[in-house]
């Protein structure tokens, strides 16, 4: 198979690995606060929304509004209790993070594509405007 043209008037990406668009002292202050928001997310939300949705659970059980499991007992339900407590807790700490980086002045690295958790500005716009150039052509599926 032959492979695409690049469309007419777009640059093609230049060959060979990208460069991060950050310094070293930016890069370590991304992972300060990266590790900031994840301590804190933890310790202020997660784990309290956690322990608070399992004890209102196991309330709700032992008071008969939920029926207890007749294998397991209640643990089912105060394990999904426990796991929705914290993913809610994480998911809403997100905001406090987005302030901390836009408070160091680097808030316009997200709108540049760049995701912490992945790496350096691997986003859309790192590599070129359409997502289709991402994605090679599957082939023998």
């Amino acid at each position: 198979m032959a492979e695409q043209a690049a469309p007419q008037g777009t640059d093609p990406a230049p060959p060979g690995p990208k460069k991060c668009p950050f310094t070293p002292e930016q890069r370590h202050e991304i992972k300060k606060i990266m590790k900031e928001c994840k301590e804190e997310s933890f310790w202020y939300r997660a784990l309290p929304l956690s322990l608070g949705s399992m004890l209102a659970t196991q309330g709700l059980v032992y008071k008969g509004y939920l029926s207890a499991n007749k294998r397991f007992g209640s643990l089912p339900k105060v394990a999904l209790a426990g796991v929705l407590g914290f993913a809610v807790g994480k998911i809403s700490y997100i905001s406090a993070c987005q302030k901390k980086f836009q408070n160091t002045g680097m808030d316009n690295m997200f709108q540049a594509g760049f995701v912490p958790g992945i790496g350096c500005g691997f986003g859309p716009q790192f590599f070129g405007k359409t997502s289709q150039a991402l994605s090679p052509p599957l082939r023998g599926l």
